[in-house]
């Protein structure tokens, strides 16, 4: 072999390899240039979850997880409350399901944050869209929900509306089943109720000055009608007198219907009137006396003695109840009317005062007209006046914002976050509106904004003294893919906000969220209408939750409670043992439960109470302000916080 041949041989090997290599450094560098963007934002996801799971960053910002649940307990949760037991309440109902609703689905969980347990709660009616709050005794009050579901125009086959039905017998009451026919005497249509209804027997109105009979005014009754049969040509145009089919005797004169147009226009929700105490023990609903008025999307409000106020609603017809208030007294479990027809949007948000009188900020949730019941202001009960507080920043865009009472309640500060305008609106605002009530003439001013309009913020109170405020979108219910992954805290000494960590999940419509006694926070719900940017593509509900950890759980150990009463005098002092040194312990807040809906949560409030350290330095002594209507009677989360803001879990008490 030559020499030549001898150096050929022995380069090929070595030249073999080095085309391999530049090969696939080559195929290395074109799939890099194919999926460089996925590789970057692979590297980048890393990095975000390397950095904010360090140990300073969580101490600065707060942590966000997943809440692990089991398939067969995922629900569409609408409304959350939490219990004296420690237990989550997520009640879904059909959560806005047609399916569901049609297929009598209706849903509720209970969620142990301490065990991680689940609970499937027989859930007896639709409460989709009900009115819920805490009761003294640690009941949850539930009532309203849904009797159908809206219809769009153009999804409408069947003419309907509005009948009303007069009864001129001074004698005695009518009833009317569902099925009931309604002939037209002018027009000739037919139209079938839905329901049945009672009407009142007619009065007999009589001089008082005399006593000589004048007239009788009829009794008066409404319901709900279809036409027979689908199809336009069955629409009316105007109004007219209807003939009731079945009626025999005087009746037939005595009992009839009118209505107005009977179209094939849009149908909105109806609701119902049941009501119902989720017993936390038990853990099952009990049925208590129905409503008067049948509501979907009431405020349910509790007043200084312990009675409910109900507010507003869509009727069984499908409209705003008009004014038409009603108080539920839990030791009678009856409802009774006020006497007082206000009207608001549906889901005010409406608060108990420290002087009894109550407070409307203008957050609702939607359904009524933009001009009636807007207006924020003070409302007292036992006289109907309502002073309006003037002053408030993008007064039409008030629609899906949130209200909080700000900490402590003895300041009766308020502020109202965010929110957009009325209906579908694509309106919203950044702006943070406070207002503070003790003032001689209260009147509102802009808080820090957020970076940009956001309607369905959620906003929960901490037992250190902030608020958190996290989620909402831009747009009406998160069109184009205008969620906001923000969450801030908001200081009412500073008056300022500061950027937290970010939560991974969207919310808008139909969320909320919840204190849990740990300190954590945990945020449920969301109900996009698509779920592209082109909305081209239907949105799915939300199943997933997360639990906040705000920073004071990261900074080291906390103080704790370690013993005391369950119960404590409105006015009275208690003693309550500590781990650790007592004397580092500065403030002491009862925080009420959270029952939320819609990002409306009338329940909570943090109350600041007096501490100091026993004389035997073992624990604390607390002191509750006496003035009920600041503490409200039911049960409370006490906590205890240091000089650093770290606070305890919260340990259960009883306010009588």
């Amino acid at each position: 072999m030559s020499s030549n041949a001898a150096r050929r041989g022995s380069r090929t090997p070595l030249g073999r390899r080095a085309r391999r290599i530049a090969v696939a450094a080559a195929v290395v560098i074109a799939l890099a240039g194919m999926n460089g963007p996925a590789l970057w934002r692979f590297a980048s996801e890393q990095y975000r979850e390397f950095r904010i799971s360090r140990p300073a960053y969580k101490a600065a910002n707060g942590h966000w997880e997943l809440l692990d649940v089991p398939g067969e307990y995922r629900i569409n949760t609408i409304h959350a409350a939490l219990l004296h037991t420690g237990k989550v309440l997520l009640i879904a109902g059909s959560g806005n399901d047609q399916k569901n609703f049609d297929a009598k689905k209706f849903e509720s969980v209970l969620w142990d944050p301490e065990t991680g347990e689940f609970t499937r709660i027989p859930t007896p009616k639709d409460m989709f869209c009900a009115g819920h709050t805490q009761l003294p005794d640690g009941r949850l009050l539930v009532a309203g929900g849904t009797k159908r579901y809206e219809k769009l125009e153009g999804d409408v086959t069947k003419a309907g509306g509005l009948m009303i039905v007069h009864n001129e017998d001074p004698d005695a009451p009518k009833t009317l089943p569902a099925g009931t026919r309604f002939t037209g005497k002018a027009n000739g249509r037919t139209f079938v109720s839905k329901d049945p209804v009672l009407i009142e027997r007619a009065e007999k109105i009589f001089d008082p000055a005399t006593g000589k009979f004048l007239r009788t005014e009829a009794g008066l009754a409404r319901v709900y009608v279809e036409a027979e049969r689908s199809g336009k040509q069955y629409e009316t145009g105007a109004e007219d007198n209807y003939r009731i089919h079945g009626l025999t005797g005087d009746d037939r004169r005595n009992v009839y219907g009118t209505a107005q147009k009977l179209a094939l226009d849009k149908k909105d929700f109806q609701g119902i009137k049941e009501a119902f105490e989720f017993d936390p023990v038990a853990e099952r609903y009990i049925p208590v006396d129905p409503m008067n008025e049948a509501r979907w999307y009431p405020t349910l409000t509790t007043l200084e003695d312990g009675r409910v106020l109900a507010l507003s609603g869509l009727d069984e017809i499908g409209q705003i109840v008009p004014g038409k208030d009603e108080i539920y007294d839990p030791g009678t479990k009856k409802w009774t009317y006020t006497g007082i027809e206000r009207r608001f949007p549906t889901y005010p948000a409406i608060f108990l005062l420290a002087d009894g009188r109550l407070f409307y900020s203008g957050s609702n949730a939607g359904y009524g007209p933009a001009d009636v019941g807007r207006d924020p202001g003070v409302w007292d009960l036992e006289t109907d006046t309502f002073e309006k507080i003037p002053g408030l920043s993008d007064p039409d865009i008030m629609e899906t914002s949130a209200t909080v009472m700000l900490p402590p309640a003895q300041d009766q500060r308020f502020m109202v976050i965010g929110g957009g305008g009325v209906g579908e609106s694509r309106k919203s605002t950044p702006r943070s509106r406070l207002v503070d009530l003790q003032g001689p003439s209260p009147r509102f001013r802009d808080g820090p904004s957020l970076d940009e309009g956001t309607r369905y913020p959620s906003a929960s109170l901490l037992p250190d003294d902030t608020v958190l405020v996290t989620g909402g979108s831009r747009d009406y219910r998160g069109r184009g893919a205008s969620n906001i992954l923000q969450a801030r805290l908001y200081d009412p000494g500073s008056g300022a906000y500061r950027r937290v960590a970010d939560p991974g999940v969207g919310r808008n419509y139909h969320s909320g969220s919840v204190l849990l006694p740990d300190g954590r926070v945990m945020i449920f719900g969301s109900d996009s209408l698509f779920a592209d940017k082109a909305n081209t593509r239907p949105g799915a509900f939300e199943q997933r939750i997360e639990l906040y950890s705000p920073p004071y759980l990261h900074r080291g150990p906390r103080p704790e409670l370690t013993d005391g009463p369950t119960t404590v005098e409105r006015g009275g002092t208690a003693v309550f043992r500590t781990a650790g040194d007592p004397s580092a312990i500065r403030t002491a807040r009862l925080l009420r439960p959270s029952a939320v809906t819609h990002v409306t949560d009338v329940d909570q409030r943090a109350i600041a109470l007096k501490v100091t350290e026993t004389e035997d330095g073992e624990g604390v002594r607390v002191t509750v302000p006496g003035n009920r209507a600041v503490v409200p009677s039911g049960w409370y989360m006490l906590f205890v916080a240091d000089g650093e803001g770290r606070p305890s879990e919260g340990v259960w008490v009883r306010v009588r």
